[in-house]
This record gives C-alpha cells, structure tokens and sequence, in this order.
C-alpha cells in the first residue's frame, strides 16, 4: 500500500489569514486521516514578493494552533539547480520568449499567449523567459472532491511562462518538481488553484513525473463575495485565540464542530477522528463566509 504523503504550500508573503488555514487544517487532515505523512513547504521562489520574515511568522503560526508536520521544512528559494535540471529535461518543449507585457498588452494579449516565439528553441543565457509548449487537446484530471475536470491549455492561456526574465523561475515549474522529490501523493489545496492544475499535469507528463491525486476546496471569501488573500489585507489568525479559528475553519470544511472542546488537543483529536471527505462543500467557488465574521475583511 502507498504510504499517502500530503502538503501544505504557502508564499511567505504575509501571515496566515482564515482562508489560508482552510487550506492547511484541509490538507493536514487529508493526510492524518490515512495515516499518512504531511509536509510543509515554503514556496519562497519568487524573492521579490516573499520575506524571511513572513515565513518565521507562518511557522510560529502553525505552530501555535497545534499542527506538526513531518521532516524538514522545505525552501523553495534553496533548489535553484534541481528547477534548471527540470528545463535541461523539457529541452525540445521549451523556448524562448522576448515579448515583454508591453508589447502583449499592445496586442490585447493579456490573458492568452499568442505564441510569438515559438518556433524559437531552448539558450543558456540572456535576459528573457521562458515558455513550455502545449498541445491543442484537452487535458483531463478527477478531482476527488469536484469530478472529472478538463481544459484546453491552448485556449486558456496558451503556452506559459516557466522562467521570467528576470531569472525567478515559476511557480507551475517549482511545484511540479518539488511535489515529485517530495513524493508527494495528494494535493490538497483552494480551488483557485484548479486551472494551475492541468498546467502542473502537463508538466507532469513531460517529465515522466507521477501525478499525485487532489482536491481542490472551496474558498473562504468576505461579505463581499471576494477571496480572503494577503492581497486583499485579509485579518491573520489571532493565535492568542487559536480554537476558536481552528473550530471555525473546520466548520467551513464541512465538518461536525464540538462546542464542548475547549483544548487544542481537544480539538486535533476530535477533528481527526471525525473528519469526513465526503461533507466538504462541492462548490468549487465558495465555502461562505458565516454572518458572525462581519468583523474580517
């Protein structure tokens, strides 16, 4: 039997807000309810927008309402040479690309890529990106919470970028290789994330990696009906009060809350112990935001 090896993946830009640990307690009971392992790992790649300082803040975070994980934490900002060994591998599937976002945006080309240049090929050095190729078919997933999913990567987006120009490689590359020497089984992530998911299964492909299982939960969104982010300023988890957080982030998974519990050790066991897959909420958008959290943004 395949031992099941989870993960949860935040960016270091900014604390842990509700959504966020939607997503953790998700995938942490995901993998604990097999028996499994689960990781942490930050996805610090894009050092423009991450800081040391976010990250030593999610961790005491999680920390503090009462998670462990398995093994050391992995730092995306650290495997630099295995995400170029990935592109020497790619090799004839990508190419590279000089158009700026000027350019595109002059060519109303903001959401798709037009394909410009690729008939280029693959060179070592220079101050451009560079694109993987897809093909023009549908690609085909089962997601254990939403059903068979499907897109059509040349119509949605085209080919896409896998190193920016200025040298930071992608998040869709960096996932897929960390998932793969990870061993990663299941992903367990927000539902934004789905379209990400066909580009990481086509990755997946072209590199011979396994494709883990997932599921992909509901959002946590505000009054407005607009994702919680750290973009959006959304309110971090208060840890001075972190049960009645972890209660209500349970209760947006669809899960049976005890108000008898007044103890973190209280709460894992009876979470674990009750968790089930099969009452999360099936919108892919939304898990709601209950009317007494009027005062989070």
């Amino acid at each position: 039997m395949t031992l099941t090896i989870g993960r949860f993946a935040p960016s270091p830009t900014g604390p842990l807000h509700p959504g966020s640990l939607v997503a953790a307690l998700g995938s942490f009971l995901s993998a604990r309810s097999r028996n499994g392992r689960w990781l942490v790992r930050m996805e610090d790649v894009d050092t423009s927008r991450c800081r040391a300082e976010h990250a030593s803040t999610i961790l005491h975070q999680l920390e503090q309402l009462g998670f462990v994980w398995d093994g050391p934490i992995i730092w995306q900002s650290r495997r630099q040479q295995a995400y170029l060994a990935a592109i020497e591998q790619l090799h004839n599937q990508v190419y590279v690309c000089t158009c700026t976002r000027k350019l595109l945006e002059a060519q109303g080309n903001t959401e798709h890529y037009p394909g410009i240049c690729r008939e280029r090929s693959l060179a070592k050095n220079g101050h451009y990106s560079l694109r993987v190729k897809v093909p023009n078919a549908e690609i085909c997933m089962t997601d254990r919470l939403l059903g068979r999913q499907c897109l059509d990567l040349a119509s949605h987006g085209g080919d896409f970028v896998i190193r920016r120009a200025d040298g930071i490689f992608a998040y869709q590359l960096a996932v897929v290789v960390d998932d793969a020497a990870s061993g990663v089984t299941e992903v367990v992530r927000g539902a934004d994330l789905l379209d990400s998911t066909f580009r990481q299964r086509h990755l997946q492909t072209l590199l011979g990696y396994p494709s883990p299982e997932y599921l992909h939960l509901p959002l946590v969104v505000d009054q407005r009906g607009q994702k919680l982010s750290k973009q959006q300023k959304a309110e971090p988890i208060d840890i001075r009060q972190p049960l009645p957080a972890l209660q209500l982030a349970l209760a947006r998974l669809g899960q049976p809350v005890n108000p008898d519990i007044d103890s973190l050790a209280g709460f894992w066991a009876w979470a674990q112990a009750s968790w089930d897959e099969t009452k999360i909420p099936r919108n892919p958008q939304t898990c709601g935001k209950p009317a007494s959290d009027s005062g989070q943004d």
